[in-house]
């Protein structure tokens, strides 16, 4: 059921499996009768889902996760830290926080297949949900989701004006703007929204982009108005200038993991060599 969901056509879905598409056939059917329900109704020669079989899948999807991790860590247990992880991070825990933890971690287990993947934290906590994510380290979900969430350290942001803005000074609170953020569908862009509304600035917004290099550029260039993680935007050859000294926003990035299921053996010794760096480096910790 998971595979036909996964892929265009039936055919697709028994050839992933291995098996021909009477073989899947049969196996759907026999999961109808046990479930005594139809997952699919005919129209024409094409078999389609019934608007409840997506809730269906999506427990499916749960069931296959759990068993999945079960068989993995079980498999752990008996060869030794042999097996996949699979690490979802956004980009700025990635690129500027833990390069050296990722880099030590791989060092001090060479015979765990590590992989990561790199994406915004909605879409990040989606494939944990999904199974396809042993631990993502983002933007905390603050109790939305079936997640449980392990802090690890505090992520400020600023805001950020042109160059042109302070020439000769700053225009008042009333006049900042325009603005290039981050999408709306992000977590973080909705504490922005709030931050920017409560100093009193206007929020008129002229471009979005989940990466914070282009939005850095777009401002260098006078474009407009930013609001970034201060490890971004004031690193590198040019940094962005603050507008004000305080940080607008304050964020907290956690190690995520789903709150159900089987947890990876792997995951604690990766949490832990994230807060041993930043034990390291100073810094700033929940």
């Amino acid at each position: 059921l998971v595979a036909i969901s996964r892929h265009r056509t039936w055919a697709e879905a028994a050839a992933s499996l291995g098996v021909s598409p009477s073989a899947l056939s049969q196996g759907i059917a026999e999961l109808e009768r046990r479930l005594g329900v139809p997952l699919f109704a005919a129209e024409g020669r094409r078999r389609v889902p019934h608007e409840y079989t997506a809730t269906v899948v999506e427990h499916a999807e749960r069931i296959l996760a759990d068993l999945d991790g079960l068989t993995r860590w079980l498999q752990l247990v008996g060869s030794g830290q042999v097996g996949r992880l699979r690490v979802g991070m956004i980009d700025i825990a990635a690129v500027h926080h833990f390069p050296d933890a990722v880099r030590r971690f791989r060092r001090a287990n060479p015979s765990l297949d590590v992989s990561f993947a790199i994406a915004p934290t909605g879409q990040l906590l989606a494939r944990l949900e999904r199974g396809e994510l042993d631990v993502a380290v983002c933007v905390d979900p603050e109790g939305t989701g079936r997640f449980a969430a392990e802090p690890l350290l505090r992520d400020e942001l600023a805001v950020y004006a042109p160059p042109a803005a302070f020439q000769p000074a700053l225009p008042p609170l009333t006049e900042w703007g325009p603005w290039l953020l981050f999408p709306t569908d992000s977590r973080t862009r909705t504490a922005i929204d709030r931050g920017l509304r409560q100093i009193g600035a206007p929020l008129v917004v002229e471009m979005e982009s989940h990466l914070p290099e282009v939005l850095c550029e777009m401002v260098r260039q006078g474009l407009g108005w930013t609001v970034l993680p201060t490890a971004q935007a004031e690193s590198g050859p040019h940094p962005l200038t603050r507008a004000m000294d305080a940080p607008l926003v304050t964020r907290t990035i956690s190690a995520v993991t789903r709150a159900t299921g089987t947890v990876h053996p792997a995951v604690q010794a990766f949490v832990q060599t994230l807060r041993d760096t930043l034990s390291g480096s100073g810094g700033r910790t929940p």
